[in-house]
């Protein structure tokens, strides 16, 4: 069930990027300030939309569920936690995934940071910024789709590429957003 919530997370995510990337820009050109308005609080939607998604990715990792096909071919249910978490970006969907999560993660800091920023350079940004999003989005869900169901599922996983079974390696891409979220807002 909380595979198909973090698809329908991931929809949701999408649809609301396109209406970022085009209604404010809409709303400036015509002089809507509804329009216009809608940039910041949607931009936070898409933000926790993709977080669920994500974290909905991650507890399917950590649960075993080998249902998803993601889940089959990167993990298996005798490796350490931190290697069927590491899982979770050891992949082509799940490190795009990620990806998106930082882009929107970054878009959601402008959202709610950026109140000295002109009207204008805000909106315009956070729509660039969501048809980013939205093209990312649409390359992951119509062809690389982290939430992909096998049926019948198989008994267990074929487990995380060898290579990648070191804990630096586990730990990086997490490691380099903290660094990248401290330096933006060092910064700010």
């Amino acid at each position: 069930m909380i595979t198909e919530l973090g698809h329908f997370a991931l929809i949701l995510a999408f649809m609301t990027a396109i209406c970022v990337a085009v209604l404010p820009l809409v709303g400036l050109r015509f002089g809507l300030a509804s329009l216009t308005a809608l940039a910041a609080p949607a931009t936070l939607l898409m933000a926790a939309a993709v977080s669920f998604a994500f974290a909905a990715l991650v507890t399917a990792f950590v649960s075993s569920d080998f249902s998803v096909a993601l889940v089959a071919a990167h993990s298996h249910s005798t490796k350490p936690m931190i290697y069927k978490i590491s899982g979770t970006w050891g992949n082509h969907e799940g490190s795009l995934l990620l990806w998106i999560l930082i882009l929107v993660l970054f878009g959601g800091m402008l959202a709610m940071r950026g109140r000295e920023m002109d009207v204008g350079l805000k909106t315009r940004t956070l729509a660039v910024q969501a048809m980013v999003t939205a093209g990312f989005l649409a390359f992951c869900l119509f062809t690389s789709n982290p939430f992909a169901r096998l049926d019948p599922p198989p008994l267990d996983g074929n487990g995380l590429n060898p290579i990648l079974q070191d804990p630096g390696l586990a730990l990086h891409p997490p490691t380099l957003y903290v660094g990248y979220v401290g330096l933006s807002l060092a910064f700010a």
